[in-house]
């Protein structure tokens, strides 16, 4: 019953006008105290006729600060060090100027009557500052002991990070009215700081609190919390990684680092922590100065803009204030959202700076295209537009043709038609010893662009930019993966030892915007993707991540490779090789590429396979031209050495 009702009311706050009554209250009792004492416990010795306006001079002042420092405005069960020092604030600065008008009436009149004594105000600011600040205290106590501390279910939580953040979290999670917390611990990496105490709560190291809370306990029992804002991406991943070799759900605070001081936490904003945030590498330093001069003032066009690649490189676009940006992609849903999106975060950047412009069109209408092109003149093309999808595409080589590479030679016969200064490619690690239909129209669209380069090279410069898997992106394993988890399983793998590259959506579009900012034309950019990630290590992780527990609480299923799919992907091909650029994480690949006319004869053939409706005949055509092209698990394979007749 006590507990009900102490449970009840632990949900609603003091009215701030109550607590300005009670620190006015405070004033008068402590006056009257400061007076007793002055007359030595004689309350018939204090002239009260006169002392009461002393009063009512020191009242008038200490209301006066008590607003202008808000120190009735706190939370009195939660009285931080913040909270004590407006206070401390407020009734110094209030006694100080009720000393000082004194003293100057006095003597300014040559009237004692004027005059407060200095030992009733010193004796009442003294009991005053205590009894205020002790009342808080005693609330705060008595709030933690009936309450906090009551019996029933806690989440026992370690904050990784006895810094600013690490007690900001600690507070926040203290106030939260709707799930109770036990903060067993901070954990930091400075050593002076073990065992001893910040705000009441033990710092210890990572080894100590590890052999005191987790070894032989309940993982289920505990939370870490990770709460350091500059923290290098491997330091973070190692902290992590061992905690998850435990069982033990981590999580992460916001980076709130230049908002510390005012920012007011939610405890929803501690959020578990995502794979993308084990995959984080040091953050990539871009070349902004040269990316400006190039798109400041300049018109641009964006295809599969609404797609997850094209939509970032949108963002990051925007931010290099182009004068216009257009927007194209055959999704009028996706483009919609992205236009949304863009008016309501990146405000500043439109009106008088970046126009907008978008362009419900299929980048395959060839007719369509050329009117775009001859009303904006575009300066840069960034191509995303692509079907990427490998098993749909083994079973659809018409479309994945007619997108990838015929929609890639439409966009670029234009961009050396009406001048475009850039033509970027987005490509793949598939294209590489391509072993499905998607990677072998996205080989071939390399070599088209590339053999433009060549064809015209004083005309539009063509760039072309491959990466493996990104995190994030639509029809990713990662969403599907969280999918699945959310559906309670089971996690499908296609193999145990397959193997891909990750990089998350920002960092894979900041490259390219680099990428093509450096190239001169031809190139094809390979990015450093860092170590490539086992798959099935990726769904144990994200099993982890989740809270939950490998073959107790969800299952990880074989499926098989699907048709086209390799183990591993590469980025480069055994007969090419790379070149530093200036850039640490981007090299160039040297490749070989096809004359024009040769190109153009196999393309025109390949159209005719189009025509035809057959599909074996369409891929023939596609080995054809691009001679790497080794079909695996797939129905293709035994076209492999087939020659057109």
């Amino acid at each position: 019953m006590i507990e009900h009702l102490l449970t009840r009311y632990s949900t609603r706050f003091v009215s701030q006008h109550l607590i300005l009554a009670i620190d006015i209250a405070v004033v008068i009792v402590a006056f009257f105290i400061a007076c007793t004492l002055r007359f030595n416990l004689e309350i018939s010795a204090v002239n009260w006729s006169l002392y009461k306006y002393y009063l009512l001079v020191l009242l008038a002042n200490r209301i006066i600060f008590f607003f202008y420092f808000r120190s009735y405005t706190g939370i009195v069960r939660h009285t931080s060090i913040a909270d004590t020092s407006l206070i401390f604030k407020a009734i110094t600065t209030s006694s100080l100027l009720t000393m000082i008008i004194s003293v100057a009436l006095s003597r300014s009149t040559d009237n004692n009557l004027f005059y407060i004594p200095i030992s009733i105000l010193s004796i009442e600011y003294f009991i005053s500052l205590f009894l205020m600040i002790a009342s808080r205290l005693l609330v705060k106590n008595i709030y933690k002991t009936l309450i906090v501390n009551a019996p029933g279910e806690k989440v026992n939580v370690l904050i990784y990070g006895a810094g600013e953040l690490g007690i900001l979290i600690k507070n926040t999670l203290l106030r939260n009215r709707h799930k109770k917390y036990n903060i067993l611990g901070f954990i930091d990496d400075n050593p002076s700081l073990s065992f001893k105490s910040l705000e009441g709560v033990v710092v210890y190291s990572e080894s100590d609190a590890v052999n005191q809370f987790i070894e032989g306990r309940n993982p289920e029992d505990i939370e870490v919390i990770l709460a350091i804002n500059d923290i290098k991406p491997q330091r973070k991943n190692q902290i992590i990684e061992r905690f998850l070799q435990q069982d033990i759900i981590v999580k992460v605070a916001p980076s709130i680092y230049d908002k510390l001081g005012d920012y007011q936490l939610k405890t929803e904003e501690i959020r578990n922590i995502r794979i993308e945030d084990l995959l984080e590498r040091d953050p990539i330093q871009i070349d902004n100065q040269n990316i400006s001069r190039q798109l400041a003032g300049r018109v641009a066009l964006v295809t599969g803009a609404a797609g997850s690649i094209g939509s970032e490189i949108i963002r990051q676009l925007i931010r290099f204030q182009p004068k216009t940006l257009i927007l194209l992609d055959q999704s009028e849903s996706g483009l919609y959202d992205l236009d949304n999106e863009l008016k309501q975060q990146f405000r500043k950047y439109l009106g008088d700076g970046t126009r907008v412009i978008l362009q419900v069109a299929d980048a395959t209408d060839e007719i369509r295209m050329r009117h775009i092109f001859s009303q904006y003149h575009p300066h840069f093309v960034f191509h995303a537009a692509a079907y990427k999808h490998v098993p749909l595409m083994e079973d659809h080589p018409y479309e994945a043709i007619k997108v990838n590479v015929f929609g890639t030679k439409i966009l670029a016969d234009l961009a050396v038609e009406t001048g475009v200064n850039k033509f970027v490619m987005i490509s793949t690690d598939k294209a590489v010893n391509p072993t499905n239909v998607m990677g072998a129209t996205k080989r071939l669209a390399e070599l088209y662009v590339q053999s433009l380069n060549n064809r015209f090279p004083n005309s539009t410069r063509f760039i072309t930019t491959r990466f493996g898997n990104v995190l994030g992106s639509n029809g990713s394993v990662v969403p599907l993966f969280q999918r699945q988890i959310q559906a309670g399983g089971p996690i499908t793998v296609t193999h145990p030892d397959v193997i891909r590259y990750f990089m998350t959506i920002p960092e894979a579009c900041q490259l390219v915007l680099e990428a093509g900012s450096m190239g001169k034309g031809g190139e094809i950019f390979v990015f450093d993707m860092g170590e490539p990630v086992k798959i099935a290590d990726l769904a144990q992780k994200m099993i982890k991540l989740s809270g939950l527990r490998l073959e107790k609480d969800i299952q990880i299923t074989y499926t098989g490779l699907r048709p086209g799919e390799k183990l591993y992907e590469e980025l480069l091909s055994d007969k090419e090789r790379t070149v530093a650029t200036y850039h640490p994480k981007i090299q160039i690949a040297k490749v070989y590429s096809s004359p024009f006319t040769e190109i153009t004869t196999s393309l025109q053939d390949l159209r005719k396979a189009l025509r035809e409706g057959d599909k074996a005949l369409m891929v023939t055509h596609l080995k054809t031209i691009v001679p790497e092209f080794v079909s695996n698990n797939s129905m293709y394979e035994e076209l492999d050495g087939l020659e057109l007749s």
